[in-house]
Parts: structure tokens; C-alpha cells; sequence
């Protein structure tokens, strides 16, 4: 194992939403910091297909593992990678979702930005179901305010019981899909407020405001939307104290005798020769579950079950979104005049949880999420729209179906929480390794009654 001379004061493992806050915060106090991050680099400027029309695919928007969506897309991941398995208890299903870039998964999901709410840091007391969190929304909310001044957030001030304000910038306007919506919704007495998406309505901390082309899921060459990437990662990388090593997969978290972290090992995937740094703190911020594969297989004869493990159960409790969606045609949403469908890559409007639990099957809650107009189509059929015109045809005929027709579909996504059970974790996978030798996880997963009944009511 090659070890680099130099001790910095902390090592970073991971370069997405919790490894870029950290190295951003530490450069800026002056800390010497290195960042492991497992993928590829990435600059907006430079990769991102933000503005390059949907027919230029060379694939056609075919997918590939290292990217599901297309090649497009600006996430290098997916739910298989190649050289990188992992495994499955007998009878479970889990797909895993990981990136491979410099940010990780913020170049990945929808910039749905909402806080913790009062209830959510005291479930237990109120349900009786899983635990207090030790502190409270209280504790948190000057932090939360921090975040939002720094990475930008759209929305407005409602004063929901769950639903906490923040510093918000101005939401964009609902679109026309959007205000039916949002008529259907008060008619039933149905919560619909401005999303809180974290992309920029106004300039902020020099970068630039959204234009409105709605390509959010290509990469913003203007950093208009939030990414660690170019957040966080980039100005710590201009304190000149940040040292970044791309494809630098952990292997393992290194201790000395006394039990304290000293340093990490890890793979140099383009040349395959085992690597270490040295460092006087070590943060793990590799995600949720890469962080619990790596403390399992930090194993000595001083941790024997894995570094932090001693209760048994890192890797336990694991959860995901409970999810479903719902899809529509609207007749009257048909024959419009072509417009600029103006907004950002994303939702609006959005509906948060607005029922009383005491009078339904289940816990907890979920919020939906508004999806449907007309953006600039995504690659392939327009989202399936060959389905709607009944007579086929060619040439001019088939064209103008389709102009009669894309835009007056509209989509629903509820997206609720699970809630912890003792059927649900990962663990070590004895057997198999992946492509540089380091063992893998294996998942076991249960849904319980509550998630079912939860995706149920969503329907």
C-alpha cells in the first residue's frame, strides 16, 4: 500500500451533500482538507448537455447502467454499476441508486428542498413509533436558515403546523397545468402551495438566477440550480486547502492501537494500486449505506464487528421513500395555442401532508408532487404520446396529433415516509466482493403494513 506522506487535518470520505458541506465549512476556517470521492469529475461548463436538443442523442436516449436516463443526463450512476454489486437476501427486492461523480447524488435528484418539521424530531412522542430524535426543530433552525441564504431556496411563507417557513427566494409562477391544479385542490379544501426547490429565482452568491430552459436533470452551465459540485466543492477548492482525489474508492477506515481513526485506504481505480491518506479527523460522508459498508468492513482485532459497531446495529434501520404515481389526460388542456412553458426543471406547486392521522389506517404522511405541460420533450415519444392518436397516419397529419395532444397529460407523485423496522438492513455479504476486493452489502427488506397502506391512500 502506497501511504502519501503529508498528514491534513481531516479526510472527507464522499464529495456530495454532506461531504461538500463539510469540506466547504472546514476550508473556510482554515483546515487542510482531503475529499476520497469514489467517481468522476465534473464541470457544468464543460460536460453538461444543458442546451443541446434531444434528437442530437446519439442513443436516442437509450439508457446504459452507468446512465439510466440517457446519455444527457448529468448523473454518472445508476442502480448497476458495472464491477460494483451487491446482493440480495432470498425474497427481498431492493434496487440501489448510486453515483459516480464529483457531488454524488446532488447532480441526481429534484431539488425538493423542505426542512424537518417540529413533529418529525418528536415521532415517538406522538405516535409512539421509533425514537425522539435528542434534539429539536428548535435547535436546528438557525442551521436551516444558514443553508438556505447559502445554496438559494424558492418558496413562500405559509405557516403550516409541519411545514417549517424559511428564507425563502420568490417562487416562479404556477404554469397552466398548474393553476388547474391548483383550482381542483382548493375546491376539495386540498393544502397546494409553491414548491421549495433549491434553484435560483434570483441571483445569489454569484451565481446566476434560472432562465427558465427546464433541463435541470443535464447539469446547469450557469450553477443556477443547487449541486455540491458547484456549491461547495468549487469554492473550497479556491481556498487552495482542499485536496480532491476522483476515483479513489475506500476500502477501509484506518486506527491506531488506541482505537482513534488516523487515516483512510482506499483503491486508485484508474490504476488499481492501493492508496492511503493520513489525517487527524476522518468524516464519512460516503452516503447513507456506502458509509455503513465502509464502517462493516473496518474490522481489526480492536473492532471486530466493524468501526462504531459495538450496539450491533450500523447498517440496521435502513429506509426508503414509499412512492407512487398517478397519471391523467386532460381534454381541455388540448389544442392550446403553443407557449413558452416557462419554469424551472421541476414542480411549482406541490400539495405537503394535510390530513389528521388520527382518523386514518396509518402513521405519518406523505406530500404529492405536480408533474405535466409543455417542456421541451425528453427524448424518444414525448412521454408516450404515440398511444394517443387512434388513426395512425404520417407526414403533416401525424405531426399535428401530436401538437393536438402533447401537453394535456398530467401526473401526480406522492412521496411519504417509512418508517424504521427490524427486517429492514444490510450487512456484509461473505461472498462476494467487488471488481477491487472489497466486500460488498447484501439488503434484506420488508415493507410493513404501514408503507402499504400509506401508498394505498396516496392512490
Amino acid at each position: 500500500m502506497t501511504r502519501q506522506a503529508k498528514r491534513y487535518d481531516v479526510c472527507i470520505v464522499g464529495s456530495g451533500a454532506g461531504g461538500g458541506m463539510a469540506a466547504y465549512m472546514l476550508t473556510q476556517a482554515g483546515a487542510n482538507v482531503v475529499v476520497l470521492e469514489a467517481g468522476e469529475p465534473w464541470d457544468n461548463a464543460k460536460d453538461s448537455a444543458m442546451l443541446t436538443w434531444p434528437y442530437e442523442s446519439p442513443r436516442r436516449g437509450k439508457s446504459t447502467k452507468e446512465r439510466p436516463f440517457g446519455e444527457f443526463d448529468a448523473c454518472i450512476g445508476g442502480w448497476e454499476i458495472p464491477g460494483e454489486p451487491y446482493t440480495r437476501a432470498p425474497g427481498t427486492e431492493f434496487a440501489w441508486w448510486r453515483a459516480r461523480m464529483v457531488g454524488g447524488r446532488t447532480n441526481h435528484w429534484g431539488r425538493i428542498s423542505l426542512r424537518f418539521g417540529p413533529y418529525d424530531f418528536k415521532r415517538k412522542s406522538r405516535d409512539g413509533l421509533g425514537d425522539d430524535w435528542p434534539i429539536s426543530y428548535e435547535d436546528v433552525a438557525p442551521y436551516y436558515d444558514k443553508i438556505d441564504r447559502l445554496i438559494g431556496i424558492f418558496g413562500s411563507k405559509e405557516n403550516l403546523a409541519n411545514e417549517p417557513n424559511g428564507v425563502f427566494l420568490p417562487p416562479p409562477r404556477p404554469r397552466c397545468h398548474e393553476l388547474l391544479v391548483k383550482q381542483a385542490a382548493d375546491r376539495l379544501h386540498v393544502t397546494c402551495i409553491p414548491a421549495r426547490l433549491s434553484i435560483l429565482t434570483r441571483p445569489l452568491n454569484g451565481r446566476a438566477a434560472c432562465h427558465y430552459c427546464g433541463q435541470c436533470n443535464r447539469g446547469c452551465r450557469v450553477n443556477a440550480n443547487f449541486t455540491s459540485t458547484n456549491v461547495l466543492i468549487a469554492p473550497a477548492l479556491a481556498t487552495g486547502k482542499l485536496t480532491l482525489l476522483t476515483n479513489a474508492m475506500a476500502r477501509e477506515v484506518l486506527v491506531d492501537a488506541s482505537g482513534r481513526a488516523t487515516g483512510v485506504a482506499y483503491v486508485d481505480k484508474a490504476t488499481g494500486t492501493d492508496r492511503s491518506v493520513r489525517a487527524k479527523v476522518v468524516v464519512l460522508a460516503a452516503s447513507a449505506l456506502e458509509t455503513a459498508r465502509l464502517l462493516l468492513n473496518s474490522t481489526s482485532s480492536r473492532f471486530p464487528n466493524g468501526l462504531a459497531n459495538s450496539s450491533g446495529t450500523v447498517g440496521k434501520y435502513i429506509t426508503d421513500t414509499t412512492g407512487t404515481d398517478v397519471a391523467g389526460f386532460i381534454p381541455k388542456m388540448m389544442d392550446h395555442v403553443p407557449h413558452n412553458h416557462d419554469g424551472v426543471g421541476g414542480m411549482h406547486l406541490y400539495m405537503p401532508w394535510w390530513l389528521d392521522n388520527a382518523k386514518l389506517d396509518f402513521p405519518r404522511g406523505y406530500h404529492i408532487e405536480v408533474w405535466g405541460g409543455t417542456h421541451q420533450p425528453a427524448y424518444g415519444f414525448l412521454g408516450g404520446i404515440h398511444r394517443y392518436p387512434s388513426g395512425g397516419g404520417y407526414g403533416k397529419q401525424l405531426k399535428d396529433d401530436y401538437r393536438r395532444y402533447y401537453g394535456a397529460t398530467i401526473g401526480f407523485s406522492g412521496r411519504g415516509e417509512m418508517i424504521p423496522n427490524d427486517d429492514t438492513y444490510c450487512e456484509i455479504d461473505p461472498r462476494t466482493v467487488d471488481r477491487w476486493g472489497i466486500p460488498v452489502l447484501r439488503f434484506h427488506w420488508k415493507w410493513s403494513d404501514h408503507e402499504y397502506k400509506q401508498v394505498k391512500h396516496m392512490q
